[in-house]
């Protein structure tokens, strides 16, 4: 039987960051969820160079292995819909699926902040509820119950930092810089 009520959790994660572990725990603490799905773009939207996909989503299968079984599953839904990643898209997808699904959407008060430019947002807001996290620095918007501020970190930091040879521990978990290690990811 699948999940009832599902966070969809998308993002680069170029690479996924203790932030990013940190938004996971709280949702599923503070959230009326089943399970974060948590899912790697293929090819940003707004034209974003990333990290080769299957290398982000072995990344991210690495941060789900770091909560209990089946609370945190990956999928790799956006490159089988190829082309470029658009939220809503992959939420029919999802709904197609299986359409008795509840979605409901993490966002960064970043990206809540970017709504205008995202394709069908206001399509979202009908079909989804949104669970907005606050980022250091950004407002929260109006009428959104505010999270906790979750950590400065960030997956241009990290990359930052891996090129130019400084430590990324604490910043990442153990389990994600052993394998950009292993990979050779970002200069590593």
């Amino acid at each position: 039987m699948s999940p009832r009520r599902v966070a969809l959790y998308g993002g680069s994660f170029d690479p996924p960051h203790v932030g990013h572990v940190l938004a996971i725990a709280y949702v599923l603490a503070a959230e009326p969820v089943d399970q974060v799905l948590l899912m790697p773009c293929y090819q940003h939207a707004f034209a974003k160079e990333l990290a080769p996909f299957q290398d982000r989503l072995e990344l991210c299968r690495a941060v789900a292995a770091l909560f209990a079984p089946g609370r945190v599953q990956v999928s790799d839904l956006e490159a089988r819909l190829g082309g470029v990643s658009r939220t809503i898209d992959t939420v029919d997808a999802l709904v197609s699926e299986d359409p008795e699904r509840e979605i409901d959407l993490v966002l960064g008060t970043d990206l809540f902040a970017e709504r205008a430019a995202w394709k069908s947002f206001d399509e979202l807001e009908r079909r989804c509820r949104f669970i907005v996290l606050a980022r250091p620095g950004d407002p929260v918007p109006e009428g959104v119950a505010p999270s906790p501020p979750f950590p400065d970190v960030s997956s241009t930091d990290v990359r930052r930092r891996l090129r130019q040879g400084e430590p990324v521990a604490g910043l990442v978990p153990i389990t994600v810089e052993r394998l950009l290690r292993e990979r050779g990811l970002y200069g590593t």
